[in-house]
């Protein structure tokens, strides 16, 4: 789908405000022109009128007003003088002017409105025997010279709105320009590159962005070696048993192993075969877990019933090893909720783990406490244990495998983080440390539930 740029939308954004600031500025402006430019016109009318009632007196009104200096002033500037006299008579009477002059009475200053025309009368009483004058003027001088004006100020509006319309291009393209970065750099991961890094430069959010895709490149290549790693831990799991499978079935097959030998022979490839399995089932385990269809069937459940369960079947498999299983529960009910199959699995899981290290002669105990609304159910051990610095990667796949699959026996390599990933996914913690037989402790932590 095609898709605008977003320096087009920040340019169209800019234009858009700018033309309705200059839109709102002209109008305002030509109200305030219109305006101004009649306050101007009828102030200066009256400061003439002011004038030439001055120089004047009643008795010489005629002949100063046709020849008076101050007069000829201002009819050369367009403004017509009407005069009546004290006997009431009106010079130039019939004309526009003094038309304009007669609405007012002779009697007030103001605009009127003569054959559709606007005029300013400005009147000026001279003497106490009736005789006055009037200055007309027509107000089309300043409507002319307003629509200079906002002719100017439309021009000047107009060069802003190009200044605009410059200004948000040049903005929307130093805005873009490290998204445009960010988006180059998107695509070549997509490709498959890791080394590709963005300048984290230009606006908080636009460097935030830039911040992002480094941390996300960083964390696809941590991620991808993660499990080139696992991968790796898996195949060298995978190849051992399918050696010895391959190795035994071919000597059967050949007729090498016969007897007691192809006896043999048959528990071998049928002990690889459940190692197989159990790695297997492992890797779809944890595979679903990670899924959003990945199900659980939360209940209310007795943990130390569980406890007990557990127990019944790991001490006959301990007593076989000539190892001790003891378990520590308190008295009564240990409710809490989680799924009790997938926490079976978890407990059996780590038991299983246990029992591989633990010597002949040393314990493995199953440890039940709940104090503070929360109940935690340790498995620990009397084997080796771990390095200090193991524990708090324990549940990372395949690490431990990779670290003690020389020196002891080991598991598949994605047990315990299979394990995490259930407990986590009830609700509960799973840690790891020393425990007090020597060994390793590994402790399950789940909320107590109300009691029945």
């Amino acid at each position: 789908m095609n898709r605008t740029s977003l320096a087009l939308r920040i340019t169209v954004v800019c234009l858009a405000v700018a033309a309705v600031a200059v839109v709102v500025a002209g109008l305002v402006a030509a109200r305030l022109i219109r305006t101004t430019g009649s306050d101007v016109l009828r102030q200066s009318l009256s400061a003439q009128a002011d004038v030439v009632a001055s120089q004047l007196d009643e008795s010489g009104i005629g002949n100063r007003l046709r020849v008076g200096k101050a007069a000829e002033v201002v009819r050369g500037q367009g403004i017509d003088v009407v005069v009546r006299r004290p006997n009431g008579t009106i010079d130039g009477d019939g004309t526009v002017a003094a038309i304009a002059a007669t609405k007012t009475g002779f009697s007030r200053s103001g605009t009127v409105v003569v054959e559709g025309r606007r005029y300013l009368v400005e009147v000026r009483a001279v003497g106490e025997r009736g005789a006055a004058f009037a200055l007309v003027q027509s107000t089309e001088i300043g409507e002319a010279r307003g629509r200079t004006l906002v002719r100017n100020t439309v021009l000047a509006l107009g060069a802003g709105l190009a200044v605009a319309a410059i200004a948000g291009l040049l903005l929307s393209r130093m805005l873009s320009r490290p998204l445009r970065r960010a988006a180059s750099v998107a695509n070549g991961m997509r490709a498959g590159r890791r080394d590709l890094r963005v300048p984290v430069e230009g606006p908080s959010e636009v460097a935030d962005v830039a911040k992002s895709v480094n941390e996300l490149a960083d964390a696809l290549r941590y991620s991808e070696a993660r499990q080139r790693e696992f991968l790796l831990s898996v195949s060298h799991e995978l190849r051992t048993p399918l050696t010895a499978v391959t190795g035994f079935a071919e000597a059967i097959g050949d007729g090498v192993a016969e007897g007691e030998d192809a006896r043999r022979a048959g528990q071998t490839i049928h002990r690889e075969a459940e190692r197989l399995e159990r790695l297997v089932s492992d890797l779809l385990e944890l595979a679903r877990l990670g899924a959003d269809e990945f199900r659980l069937d939360p209940a209310r459940l007795d943990l130390a019933a569980l406890v007990d369960e557990c127990a019944a079947v790991w001490r006959l498999r301990c007593a076989r090893q000539d190892v001790t299983l003891l378990v520590e529960r308190p008295a009564g009910e240990v409710p809490v909720v989680a799924d009790p199959r997938r926490l079976r699995q978890v407990v059996d899981g780590l038991a299983e783990n246990a029992l591989r290290v633990t010597p002949a002669g040393a314990p493995i105990v199953f440890s039940l406490v709940a104090a503070d609304g929360q109940a935690r159910l340790a498995v620990r051990d009397g084997g080796p244990g771990l390095a200090p610095e193991d524990y708090p990667v324990a549940f990372e796949r395949g690490v431990l495998n990779r670290r003690y699959r020389d020196s002891r026996p080991v598991g598949s390599g994605i047990g315990l983080a299979l394990a995490h990933g259930l407990i986590t996914r009830m609700g509960g913690t799973l840690t790891a440390g020393p425990a007090p037989e020597g060994g390793a402790a590994f402790t399950v932590t789940l909320r107590l539930g109300r009691a029945r």
